[in-house]
């Protein structure tokens, strides 16, 4: 047993190192190359970026709000991230938890309850066939007129 939890450590060490702490040094390694051989090296650049912190946190915020901004402007993304789990899977979820729940009490499902899972089972269909279900969030139009003062 002894010689088991000891390969076990093992495994778990290899596999975090290789997925985790990679990942952190591969990120900070071209942070560091970026900012000090490249802006550095440009004094237009150094003076929009004039510490290494600077450099990260607002790299940091831009490649945050670029993935936002990719997720709600392709539609395909969003049937694959938030659209598919939202619109089917959770609900599906629930509806099955539910009726798991009267099932156990001997309960009936009523009408609702068979409603609820059509309307799940059209949307899984839609999906099938690679159609989409739901709606992207949408966007604000941040334009005004003169009427809008």
């Amino acid at each position: 047993m002894k010689q088991s939890f000891f390969f076990r450590l093992w495994f778990y060490f290899r596999n975090g190192w290789g997925t985790y702490f990679a990942f952190i040094f591969a990120a900070i390694n071209t942070l560091t190359v970026t900012y000090f051989l490249a802006i550095e090296e440009y004094p237009f650049l150094h003076d929009l970026f004039p510490t290494f912190v600077s450099y990260v946190i607002i790299r940091s915020l831009a490649y945050s709000a670029e993935a936002d901004i990719v997720t709600e402007a392709h539609p395909y993304n969003f049937r694959i991230l938030p659209g598919w789990n939202t619109e089917v899977v959770f609900p599906l979820y629930l509806t099955l938890s539910e009726m798991m729940i009267k099932w156990t009490k001997d309960e009936k499902l009523n009408d609702t309850d068979i409603e609820k899972l059509q309307v799940l089972q059209d949307k899984i269909q839609k999906l099938l066939k690679g159609e989409m279900v739901g709606e992207p969030r949408k966007k604000i139009d941040t334009t005004y007129t003169q009427k809008d003062k």
